[in-house]
């Protein structure tokens, strides 16, 4: 019996653009226009005023190593223990959750505020997944 395949999510109208760019390599975030509150994950408002003049632009990419758990229980299906589940801090201010790939899955190499660099894992037709490696140079 073949092992079960990781979950994936499932894009909906609010978060299609997001799905979209991770396709095309771009990992894509959404500034209020009123307050400039750059924010993730996407919605059709802003959660720090609630405007609903939102704009969707393309991030760098870039980040730090915010925090993160070492899994090492084979619990989830399509993941092989160790691995890390991390809280990137994206350069340009929000977090997102993620996986830290090329990089040995152990406290001494994951070290909080290492800088990071997006990688696109493509696990399906329709999704591309957006993980995390520690930044060349």
């Amino acid at each position: 019996m073949a092992a079960p395949s990781r979950a994936l999510p499932v894009p909906t109208p609010e978060t299609q653009h997001f799905w979209d760019g991770t396709q095309s390599g771009e990992l894509r975030l959404q500034r209020c226009d009123d307050c400039s509150n750059v924010y993730f994950p996407p919605r059709p408002f802003c959660p720090s005023c609630a405007s609903r003049k939102v704009s969707v632009f393309k991030a760098s990419g870039k980040g730090t190593l915010y925090s993160y758990v070492i899994n090492h229980r084979p619990a989830a299906p399509g993941f092989t223990p160790p691995y890390a589940i991390a809280v990137v801090e994206l350069d340009e201010g929000p977090r997102m959750m993620s996986n830290i790939l090329d990089c040995p899955q152990t406290p001494e190499a994951l070290v909080l505020d290492m800088k990071l660099e997006v990688a696109f894992e493509k696990v399906s037709d329709k999704i591309t997944l957006p993980q995390f490696r520690p930044a060349k140079g």
